[in-house]
């Protein structure tokens, strides 16, 4: 089951030292893993195109207590002049929703040649009617959401890692994270995509809810907005405790010039 040429040990130190958001793992999975005795690991899914390389890994390990723990390793080529970086999860729902978050790998989003306003070329005129169609788009009524199925899953620190990524000086405080502490089931929803050129450059915004089903048997949700509307192009993370106000962020950062 080991690598014949690495140990677990080393195994866990090269993982943990190159991913780039090691530190947001949670440390009882960290704790856990220090008991590892044996671990296996696994291409999951692949993508190749021109402009990105993507691949997921399964890494799985047997711990001393006879229980398994996994982590998902999502490799990607967009650092600085194509380097490749590494990125560690303890759900395979996150790591999907971080390789959609790449530049390239936004769901439904249109390439670089597809549509007005997308050219650095293109007519100023067909750029004003693609600003429009988009801050329509952004503040439109998105339709009726289909059942959520929750799942019970460190649904709490869950919601403390999306709070703690967040960027924005007004993002949800101490009373929703407090409140949140009781969450036990979560669910994630993309409900907003696109891309189009920002300041020249190429930008994408995407809006996703986090819905948590609480102890009370209440709901309540975390809206993120991940965009590359930043003056160097890097992914920044916004989260807002109504989704109303999230697209009004949106809106803002679209409308930069």
């Amino acid at each position: 089951m080991n690598d014949p040429y690495e140990t677990t040990e080393t195994h866990l130190e090269r993982l943990l030292g190159r991913a780039l958001n090691s530190f947001e793992l949670p440390d009882a999975t960290v704790e856990r893993l220090e008991s590892a005795l044996a671990h296996a690991s696994s291409l999951h899914s692949s993508h190749h195109s021109p402009a990105l390389h993507r691949a997921t890994y399964r890494h799985a390990y047997l711990l001393s207590d006879g229980s398994s723990l996994v982590l998902w390793e999502l490799v990607h080529n967009t650092g600085r002049g194509g380097a490749e970086q590494h990125e560690l999860y303890t759900e395979e729902s996150e790591a999907r929703l971080a390789a959609s978050r790449l530049p390239a790998g936004f769901p439904g989003f249109a390439g670089p040649d597809a549509g007005p306003g997308l050219d650095p070329g293109a007519d100023p005129g067909a750029d004003l009617d693609a600003d429009l169609e988009l801050l329509a788009s952004l503040m439109a009524t998105p339709p009726a959401p289909l059942p959520r199925t929750y799942v019970p899953d460190n649904s709490a620190d869950h919601a403390r890692r999306v709070l703690r990524r967040a960027e924005n000086a007004d993002r949800p405080g101490e009373e929703t994270a407090r409140l949140l502490r009781a969450a036990f089931a979560h669910h994630i929803t993309q409900v907003f995509g696109r891309q189009r050129r920002v300041e020249g450059r190429d930008a994408g915004f995407t809006l996703y809810e986090h819905a948590f089903l609480l102890l009370d048997g209440t709901e309540t949700s975390l809206w993120e907005v991940e965009h590359t509307a930043t003056p160097d192009g890097r992914h920044m993370c916004e989260v807002y405790g109504a989704e109303h106000t999230a697209r009004e962020a949106m809106e803002l950062r679209a409308r930069v010039r």
